[in-house]
């Protein structure tokens, strides 16, 4: 059965990059449509090589856009390469625009949908990414559910048990992979003249978070908090979205240390020795919580409850007060939770599923 991968952020492609590896290692006919719904392929190609992937057959160029713009290109380009190459099922991870086009166009083409990380809910419908994991969920013949969790969102909406594989979360097989592939690429800790456990580490990118001039401002306040009360040093990898949006509101902190975005194995070797993550990503919540790292995430949700119940993870919303006391309580913490994704064989069991059922 010819599988098409298709993804377009570069998330997508660090939680496909086992999969890629599994079918290739395996010899099974695949093929990567690259949507290019975050970058061109021309600047995620460096990414495909640092993970050492096979470049993408296809590349659609995509491009940013409104929601309804950006999925119906994508839609448009995803349907023109599955009537050419007429694929058996198509891969989709997550909860992205791409996803969200690509089980679409499947679906009406009658080319059965294998979707990654099925099942996450953070039953906030103000949230893009909760319409589009949904629909995709609604409208695809595999649900690869990463936990138990997911599993039982998925029945509680109806969807057939015998749709649904609970498999692991990819990001644990990725995150060890990768790990080990950044370990013989360089240290950049020793480039940034930083020490183990002795800096904070931040990422926020989310729209809810970055377009909204009070909540930005709550967060960088906390952030300074933060720094100023433990003396260490506060590593902002800034989004060009994010770093757009502090020069538009006029925002100009002082204690934290931006720096420009990290290719992911770099990234993942900041994750692994920080003292404490605060983030708004999803990704991050899983990587930190698999990495024995503590996180507090600045939202008010999570579509990763699991994170918080081992007690990896705290939600804090975006007060500063309340940003002080999750990282106080966070630094408090056993590091010693067991890590609710899996044993790193997602992938496997996702790729010996198709093999089953095709």
């Amino acid at each position: 059965m010819k599988i098409a991968v298709i993804l377009g952020t570069r998330p997508e492609i660090i939680k496909m990059s086992p999969i890629i590896r599994n079918l290739t290692k395996r010899g099974d006919e695949f093929f990567i449509l690259h949507t290019g719904q975050h970058y061109s392929y021309e600047m995620d190609k460096s990414f495909f090589d640092t993970l050492e992937l096979p470049d993408p057959r296809y590349n659609l160029d995509a491009g940013s856009g409104s929601h309804a713009e950006q999925t119906g290109k994508v839609m448009l380009g995803i349907e023109t390469v599955l009537q050419k190459e007429k694929p058996g099922v198509v891969l989709v991870q997550g909860d992205t625009n791409t996803v969200l086009a690509g089980a679409l166009a499947a679906a009406k083409l009658h080319v059965k949908v294998g979707h990654v990380e099925a099942g996450l809910r953070s039953f906030d419908r103000r949230m893009p990414e909760e319409v589009n994991r949904v629909v995709a969920d609604h409208i695809s013949d595999y649900l690869f559910a990463p936990t138990e969790i997911a599993r039982a969102n998925l029945l509680h909406e109806g969807i057939d048990k015998k749709k649904i594989f609970v498999t692991g979360n990819t990001i644990v097989d990725a995150v060890f992979q990768n790990l080990e592939i950044a370990q013989k690429r360089g240290d950049i800790l020793l480039k940034l003249g930083l020490s183990h456990g002795k800096y904070f580490l931040v990422t926020a990118h989310r729209v809810e978070n970055v377009d909204d001039e009070p909540r930005l401002k709550k967060i960088i306040a906390g952030l300074m908090t933060i720094g100023k009360k433990y003396a260490l040093p506060v590593i902002f990898p800034v989004h060009p979205r994010t770093e757009k949006k502090l020069r538009e509101f006029g925002i100009l902190p002082t204690g934290i240390t931006f720096i420009p975005p990290k290719n992911f194995l770099e990234f993942l070797q900041l994750e692994a020795h920080a003292i404490l993550v605060l983030t708004d990503s999803g990704g991050v919540q899983e990587e930190t919580c698999i990495l024995g790292v503590p996180c507090v995430t600045l939202r008010d949700n999570t579509e990763r409850p699991e994170t918080v119940d081992v007690g990896a993870n705290i939600l804090s919303g975006v007060e500063p007060d309340a940003i002080l006391k999750a990282a106080d309580a966070m630094l408090g913490v056993p590091r010693d939770w067991k890590n609710p994704f899996g044993d790193g064989t997602a992938s496997e069991k996702i790729v010996s599923i198709l093999s089953e059922n095709a």
